[in-house]
């Protein structure tokens, strides 16, 4: 009995020495690994795909809130699926197209760019692609996407964002109106006013200001809305500008509605006090994240979104009702 009784000690302590070398083993190895997945996670890291490295180029000037939106989105993609991003602004095509070159020259693994201005990208964006870099463009240039061999165009179509417009200001009764261009040679910008002239049931007038500078915005349009007192509508073509248009048409006594394209905070709470009519959303936060996301989905396994088609984010028309709903949003910056 003793004799078994020590064997079975013997035994057992043997299985507990394999087993503890076991455990060990496991937690040098898959317990590292647990921790690794652990730690990613944190990040919002999801996938364990190799560092690729996309660059984005915008033609984004300085403080735009619009863009920051699209930048962000875009980073919170990058985070999650592991790329390093990098992300430059320029409002010059000249200088966006010298950041399109040095990604070049980065041999960076995807690119996503805008086309305002088209033709002065057009040699550097199909450089890109000939030297194998993947290139999804975004927000403008929808016609040209597929010409200078992007994979898709994500964005919203810029004629049909302006005949939604077009369509809400006659719904609402609207008779002559102006829509205000802050940026010449900005095709997406003449496609929207564009649009709108072509559904809007009165008459719309183009106003060309000086985008850069505020104070000449506001001092064109109210110069422009005194002239004229039977303007009933002014269309900005950006968030930013929506305020300004609205001192531009109190300073000039005019009662014309201010409505504009893209939202944010301050056009979100314009909205809901009835300062503004309505704002057109494109979504940009949506359009940074799925550019870098479709980017991935290429890398990985070679997937392609549109069909030859651009991938749409808009447009929606936001009232204040919506804008309730999506005041929330544009205070975290997502919206």
């Amino acid at each position: 009995m003793a004799r078994v009784r020590t064997g079975v000690r013997a035994i057992g302590a043997v299985l507990a020495a394999v087993l503890g070398a076991s455990l060990a083993g496991c937690s040098s190895t898959g317990g590292k690994r647990a921790e690794e997945r652990a730690a990613e996670a944190a990040q919002g890291r999801a996938v364990d795909t190799p560092r690729w490295t996309f660059a984005m180029v915008t033609h984004s000037g300085d403080g735009d809130s619009f863009w920051d939106i699209v930048q962000k989105g875009a980073e919170q993609a990058a985070d999650k699926d592991n790329i390093k991003f990098l992300y430059s602004h320029d409002d010059q095509a000249q200088q966006q197209a010298q950041f399109v070159q040095t990604a070049i020259d980065q041999e960076v693994d995807g690119l996503i760019v805008s086309l305002a201005k088209p033709d002065a990208m057009k040699d550097v964006v199909t450089k890109a692609v000939r030297a194998g870099i993947p290139v999804i463009t975004v927000n403008s240039g929808s016609e040209q996407s597929k010409e200078f061999g992007a994979l898709t165009h994500i964005g919203q179509d810029e004629t049909v964002a302006g005949e939604a417009v077009g369509t809400e200001l006659t719904r609402r009764g609207r008779k002559r109106a102006v829509c205000v261009l802050h940026e010449q040679g900005n095709v997406g910008h003449e496609q929207r006013c564009a649009g709108a002239k072509n559904t809007f049931g009165g008459e719309l007038q183009n106003l060309y200001v000086e985008g850069t500078n505020m104070p000449s915005v506001q001092a064109a349009l109210e110069a422009r809305l005194q002239s004229d007192p039977s303007i009933d509508a002014v269309v900005t073509l950006g968030a930013p500008f929506a305020p300004t248009a609205v001192k531009a048409a109190e300073a000039a006594g005019s009662e014309a509605e201010v409505d504009t394209f893209d939202l944010n905070e301050q056009v979100a709470e314009d909205l809901q006090s009835g300062t503004l009519g309505f704002a057109v959303d494109q979504q940009p936060y949506l359009q940074g994240y799925e550019a870098v996301d479709l980017l991935w989905l290429y890398k990985y396994n070679a997937d392609v979104l549109g069909g030859g088609r651009p991938v749409l984010t808009g447009p929606q028309i936001i009232t204040g009702k919506d804008a309730a709903e999506l005041a929330d949003y544009t205070i975290r910056g997502t919206r």
